[in-house]
């Protein structure tokens, strides 16, 4: 059975996903822990629950979504996996904070393995498919999870909305098809787990979602 423990951190309320299963192995979706109290949320719910953190997964690398990688590395000595064209066209997450007039001071992580649509994250006995929703940025990731049915996806979807295309690499054409090709064609009753905001499903979103 898989567990799903949604934290909402920072400035821009970014929802962060720890997806651990019953042999307490798991993952964590985009970390943005900015500061020390929400660290200690976040590692005291790891420890009390005895969870080993296996992968440091990245739908992107908009600077919301990684402010807590850095802790994590330092912590559990994960480097971030994200898709290799968020390096390539994103500017650093310094520079990032600087363009957004944030006052913040961000150490930028390297990215020490590249993920790739249709890859399987492993972790305990459960898996993660990783599907590619380009548009809100240019290697925009989902994560999709067929036998519990739900999708952690970031900012490319949410609760009648997707996400803003006006940053590095955004493309709204290319987000709309990327929406539809690849996470409304899930099955109906799939959950969509965002990166801000509450939780919607599949279904609710072909009907109601008056972007697409």
């Amino acid at each position: 059975m898989i567990h799903i423990k949604p934290f909402e951190f920072n400035y821009f309320s970014v929802n962060t996903y720890l997806v651990y299963d019953d042999t307490k192995e798991g993952v964590l979706i985009d970390c943005g822990c900015m500061r020390r109290e929400e660290e200690q949320e976040l590692s005291a719910f790891i420890e009390e629950n005895g969870i080993t953190l296996t992968h440091l997964l990245c739908t992107h690398l908009h600077v919301d979504h990684i402010m807590g990688n850095e802790f994590i590395y330092r912590t559990y000595g994960l480097s971030p996996e994200a898709h290799r064209a968020e390096v390539e066209v994103l500017p650093s997450a310094q520079k990032q904070a600087e363009l957004l007039g944030l006052p913040i001071k961000i150490s930028d992580v390297p990215v020490k393995h590249f993920i790739v649509g249709n890859d399987r994250i492993q972790f305990g006995n459960s898996e993660l498919k990783a599907l590619l929703v380009p548009g809100h940025s240019p290697g925009s990731l989902a994560f999709y999870n067929e036998a519990n049915g739900f999708a952690v996806v970031g900012d490319a979807l949410f609760e009648r909305s997707i996400g803003r295309t006006d940053l590095w690499g955004g493309n709204t054409d290319v987000l709309v098809a990327a929406i539809r090709d690849k996470l409304l064609s899930l099955p109906d009753e799939t959950i969509i787990y965002p990166g801000h905001g509450p939780e919607t499903r599949v279904v609710d979103e072909i009907l109601n979602n008056p972007f697409l």
